[in-house]
């Protein structure tokens, strides 16, 4: 077959990023042909401001040179934009009269310049700030002329003005507001950065409504709705943009706001997609590199044929240095859309930090002279973090060597470009790199707003100590042996150990019989690796059953299964007769869905597990199973109910119930978003939604109580059931015993086990792992219990 033809419209930053997420996946899948209206190759927009201030070149702000198309097979017909769609033949014509046919069609038209219709505005001398042609009419005009007029108080507007004072103008900013950065920040931090810029030389003219352009042949000033005038030789109008929809709404291809596009960037037309400024996305149309970048990558993984959850939208920030000085926006801001704050304001130092905070949790935050503390904040904004992690928090903080320290290997520093701490560690430990530069250079950390240059130093400096640093203590299992968990598991893996006395010789333990702790860990491992495991005389207590566990006195505990909390008359007469007959002292209803025989002595432990239907107590088990899953009242009484979550609780605990564990296991299935099985506290907790079910994971609700964390949204409960089993699998295979999910996931990363669960190929291969250690046939698929009457 040959290659599929890509055609991209549009070469700026959001596009060229798709397609280099694309070539990262399938290199040789596509044959590729962009088409952009500048006359010049992909270059970073937002560092215009550089290029007008005069230290920096357009050289310095590309991204990928002529050199880099050609290198990746890439057709670029440069200042030469396309001008209509045939979405029905699948071709492209171009303003110089190219046409070119496509399999494949990437919108990224990006945004035009918002120009005010202001009399006058067709005068020479009045430009937009948007691409490089803008940047070289204001360097031309300040040659000449010395009177310049921003009309715009936002970003754009005071990086515009900031270059014009660079190149020797006189600027005055005017702004329709009566703070600056509006959007981005509260009064007081705007007036603080007001002040700093008059410092600088600027002038604002605040609460101001321009009526018109004037002069004769060239601009001379602006006139105001108030009557009142200023001076100007060179007006740029800098007060916003607007998508770039009109190649597409000609074409038939949907618009609103922006082009509409779903969680997987496709239109409404077949094989045409739209990403970047030009796309609007559940109602938002996103101008920031973050957002941007991300759904570049969706999209590319959705042409390549890779599976993606989709995008889900994004927290809007802004990390950014304003004419030198540092702020940093996230999140919700305003008075009126939180409950309270925490403020910090230094007169001294010139900074402020404001923490908007809702219903306890952090939503928003300002920062104002020092943004070192903006990834942090991010990522608090992004969990939802409650207001209690401020608090326990060292006093100072900040983007310094012990908050990069803090972080895990799978946290990300640059937003922009998806660049984790583990990544920027392994640039410096393993390529070499001795400066922030270089890191950018490797890794493309802090190479497109600059934002988080501040922890990427850091996060250098950490790496640069660690690098010759004596390796940290190896961390034993126990006293009892030399080897961690990690070595444990991967000697008993490959030497293939019958029993855990048989393990303990051949690999040194110091102490004959371990202990504890030691113990239950390899008991664990040798277990996993063959599938059960046989009670070693001499190597400590005997194993824990499936259903039958050791108590502080001796004696034993069974559990009756009860699937997805639903019994029987006839089960509960079975029970009452069992506990009559072998006199069990105590019968209780415990908190996890299951009811509890305590107090069972050993040699009656075998007979009672027959006599209530389940022979496998006496059965030795390696690790912890899972006792029961926990349901709510279900859909047949629950008023508020979305799904049949007894149904699938019974079917997830048949699926599940004898998957042993590294750690105790608790699972629920809630009806609908109330949660009242208590899903959002649980191991795995599934939850009944509009149109499908919500699977959360990591939660506990222990001596530290923890909120799951969403992994995704499945429509059909087959697609729960697999994905369940899929996560515990994977779970059982790598983390360490006594590790809890919540411990691990935290190890690895949630994004990084949303990427392998959804690989289907990996999925597929711990799927089969799991029902060869299970030994599930298609025909056990369907369990012949009592109660499965009562369940659907």
């Amino acid at each position: 077959m040959g290659k599929q033809k890509l055609v991209l419209i549009g070469n700026g930053m959001a596009g060229v990023r798709c397609v280099e997420e694309i070539l990262g996946l399938a290199p040789d899948r596509f044959e590729i042909t962009i088409f952009g209206g500048e006359p010049h190759p992909n270059y970073n927009r937002i560092m215009l401001s550089k290029v007008l201030q005069g230290d920096t070149t357009v050289n310095d702000i590309t991204i990928n040179d002529w050199q880099w198309y050609e290198d990746n097979g890439i057709t670029l017909y440069a200042g030469d934009p396309v001008v209509s769609i045939d979405t029905a033949k699948r071709q492209v014509i171009s303003e110089k009269g190219r046409t070119v046919e496509y399999d494949q069609l990437i919108l990224a038209t990006g945004s035009l310049p918002f120009m005010l219709p202001l009399p006058g505005a067709d005068k020479p001398g009045v430009t937009a700030f948007r691409d490089i042609n803008d940047c070289n009419k204001m360097l031309e005009a300040s040659k000449s002329y010395k009177k310049a007029v921003v009309i715009g108080g936002g970003l754009l507007g005071l990086e515009a003005a900031r270059g014009l004072l660079n190149l020797g103008m006189e600027v005055h900013v005017v702004h329709i507001f009566n703070y600056l950065m509006e959007r981005q920040l509260t009064p007081t931090s705007a007036n603080m950065l007001r002040k700093e810029l008059e410092k600088q030389g600027m002038r604002f003219l605040l609460e101001k409504q321009t009526e018109k352009i004037i002069g004769k042949k060239r601009v001379e000033g602006l006139q105001f709705k108030d009557g009142s005038k200023v001076e100007a030789d060179l007006i740029v109008i800098a007060v916003g943009v607007r998508p770039n929809i009109k190649l597409a709404a000609d074409s038939g291809v949907e618009t609103n706001r922006a082009i509409v596009v779903n969680d997987f960037m496709e239109t409404n037309v077949p094989n045409v997609y739209a990403v970047g400024e030009c796309a609007e996305h559940r109602g938002m149309v996103y101008g920031l590199v973050a957002p941007l970048y991300d759904q570049g990558k969706v999209l590319a993984k959705r042409i390549c044929g890779v599976d993606t959850e989709g995008y889900s939208g994004s927290i809007l920030y802004s990390q950014l240095k304003v004419s030198g000085v540092e702020v940093f926006s996230a999140g919700e801001i305003r008075d009126s859309e939180i409950t309270t704050s925490l403020k910090e304001i230094n007169g001294v130092h010139n900074t402020y930090k404001k923490i908007a905070i809702r219903d306890n949790k952090i939503v928003g935050a300002v920062l104002f002279g020092d943004s070192s503390e903006g990834n942090k904040l991010l990522g608090y904004i992004k969990q939802q973090a409650e207001v209690s992690v401020l608090e326990e928090e060292a006093a100072g903080g900040g983007a310094d060597e012990a908050y990069a320290a803090s972080l895990s290997p799978n946290a990300t520093v640059c937003s922009c470009n998806g660049v984790t701490k583990g990544a920027i560690m392994d640039a410096v430990r393993e390529n070499g790199c001795e400066s922030v530069e270089d890191v950018r250079a490797c890794t493309r950390a802090s190479s497109t707003c600059g934002g988080c240059k501040p922890l990427v130093s850091a996060m250098l400096q950490l790496a640069l100590q660690s690098k010759d640093a004596p390796a940290a203590p190896k961390e034993t299992v126990c006293g009892c042996t030399t080897h961690s968990h990690d070595e444990l598991r991967a000697a008993v893996g490959s030497a293939g150990f019958a029993t855990v006395r048989e393990a303990m010789n051949a690999l040194g333990w110091n102490k004959a019989d371990g202990c504890a702790v030691c113990r239950p860990a390899l008991q664990y491992y040798v277990g996993q690796a063959l599938g059960a495991v046989t009670d070693d005389a001499g190597a400590g207590a005997a194993p824990a059953s499936p259903a039958a566990s050791l108590l502080a006195d001796g004696t034993y505990v069974a559990r009756p299964r009860m699937y997805g909390g639903v019994t029987s008359a006839e089960q509960l007469r079975r029970i009452a007769d069992v506990v009559d007959k072998y006199n069990i002292p105590l019968v209780k209803l415990t908190g996890g869905a299951h009811l509890d025989l305590l107090g069972i002595d050993a040699g009656y432990v075998s007979s009672v597990g027959t006599e209530l239907g389940q022979p496998d107590a006496a059965t030795p088990a390696y690790g912890k199973t899972i006792a029961s899953v926990a349901t709510c009242t279900g859909i047949g009484y629950d008023p508020s109910a979305l799904q049949d979550s007894i149904g699938l609780g019974a079917s997830l605990e048949y699926r599940l119930e004898r998957l042993q564990m590294p750690a105790v296991v608790s699972a629920a299935v809630s009806a609908s978003p109330l949660h009242r099985a208590g899903t959002l506290v649980k191991d795995l907790g599934v939850v009944g939604v509009p149109g499908g079910w919500e699977i959360y994971v990591g939660g506990s609700g222990g001596a530290k109580l923890r909120q799951g964390e969403l992994l995704c949204m499945e429509s059909s409960e087959d697609a729960v059931l697999e994905l369940s089993a899929a996560f515990l699998q994977w779970y059982r295979e790598e983390a360490n015993y006594g590790e809890t999910t919540a411990q691990w996931i935290e190890r690895i990363g949630i994004t990084q086990l949303r990427e392998g669960l959804f690989n289907l190929l990996f999925r597929a291969e711990l799927i089969a792992r799991m029902n060869v250690e299970l030994q599930v046939t298609k025909q056990k698929q369907v369990n012949p219990q009592p109660t499965a009457a009562l369940i659907r």
